[in-house]
């Protein structure tokens, strides 16, 4: 069975724990398994609560102006739903963002496009470290592309970190040998 497309996501969030904290930005790519982008799309996510926390704005840059005229957080996640049909979830760290994407949409039906398309979750820094089984290296995202002389030109900027992690994907896959979907198998994370 070839090789799928890749939707490639990253989230900003107000913080770490997808239980008590909110998902501000996404960025999704859709990329071939020759790094071949088909699509980019972007957005911000707007408070449930006017005084909500933003987390480190310092690291992602986001503020509460910036939230102000953002989508619903339902919105946002019914576009997203509709833009992964047919694609591999694909993050760094794939269950960091897949938590606090199932954290936000746990009210939706199980037939919705989002929670369809969280299952199977492909994992770049799953297969980073496979390459380094002694953990020799760091495997955090721009230690990653700069391994592969891929430019991170907006760190913590979710589609900027979306651009690279599907400019690094090509790079995996060819190091693991990958030319089949069955082999992406060891890969996939689980929430």
């Amino acid at each position: 069975m070839p090789l799928p497309t890749f939707a490639v996501v990253d989230l900003e969030t107000s913080g770490l724990s997808a239980r008590r904290h909110r998902v501000l930005q996404i960025g999704l790519v859709i990329a071939d398994a020759d790094g071949t982008v088909t699509d980019q799309w972007s957005t911000l996510v707007k408070l449930r609560w006017p005084l909500q926390r933003v987390g480190p704005t310092e690291i992602h840059g986001i503020n509460r102006q910036r939230l102000k005229g953002a989508p619903r957080l339902d919105d946002a996640l019914d576009e997203l739903g509709a833009r992964l049909e047919g694609s591999i979830f694909t993050a760094h760290n794939a269950s960091f963002d897949a938590a606090f994407l199932s954290r936000a949409g746990r009210r939706r039906s199980p037939d919705d496009a989002l929670r369809r398309n969280l299952d199977p979750l492909l994992c770049t820094l799953r297969m980073s470290r496979r390459l380094d089984p002694d953990r020799a290296q760091s495997h955090r995202l721009a230690d990653v592309c700069a391994r592969y002389d891929v430019a991170l030109d907006r760190p913590h900027d979710a589609l900027g970190d979306a651009v690279a992690t599907a400019a690094v994907l090509p790079h995996l896959l060819e190091a693991h040998h990958i030319t089949d979907r069955s082999q992406l198998e060891p890969f996939y994370v689980s929430l």
